[in-house]
């Protein structure tokens, strides 16, 4: 190829002509609808073996029931762990910048998950305002009720002096 025949083009998902607005993190409420098919086909699965416990059948064994009884475990922990999220990604950075007590610049937000019912959580780490950034933090802020579950405030370590120059 000539050089004139070289274009540089935008990718598509970049292109802010087919912007439609900000990212919407899924609600973990959605985990909700498939732990109730689990817990369904499940107790289906554990009732047929039941039923034809005694005339032992081909094709339903012992391994049929613990099948059901996984299916029901899964569809139960889906279940318990679909929280409702209350607090969305701008809620969250606000409530971070509170916590900082310093006036926040560039901050960043990312959704965890806590625990073994995996309640979700929003990590965020947040530098203060002046340029280098003398400070940064760091802040876990529950997404179902906004508390504050643990902070880090520290002066920043990084040398960003070779990249401004």
């Amino acid at each position: 190829m000539a050089d004139d025949e070289i274009r540089d083009a935008l990718p598509e998902e970049l292109n802010v002509t087919g912007y439609v607005g900000p990212y919407r993190f899924p609600d973990n409420s959605r985990r909700r609808v498939p732990g109730v098919m689990y817990l369904v086909v499940g107790a289906a699965l554990v009732v047929v073996w039941l039923v034809t416990k005694g005339s032992h059948p081909v094709l339903i064994n012992e391994g049929l029931a613990w099948v059901g009884a996984l299916l029901i475990a899964v569809g139960t922990f889906s279940i318990t762990s679909g929280w409702r999220m209350n607090l969305r990604e701008t809620d969250a950075l606000v409530a971070a910048t509170r916590a900082m007590g310093f006036p926040v610049g560039h901050a960043s937000a990312q959704l965890a998950w806590r625990g073994l019912r995996s309640r979700p959580t929003w990590r965020i780490l947040c530098y203060s305002a002046e340029s280098p950034p003398h400070r940064r933090g760091f802040v876990l802020i529950d997404a179902i009720d906004g508390r504050v579950v643990q902070q880090l405030i520290e002066d920043n370590p990084e040398d960003w002096n070779d990249s401004l120059g």
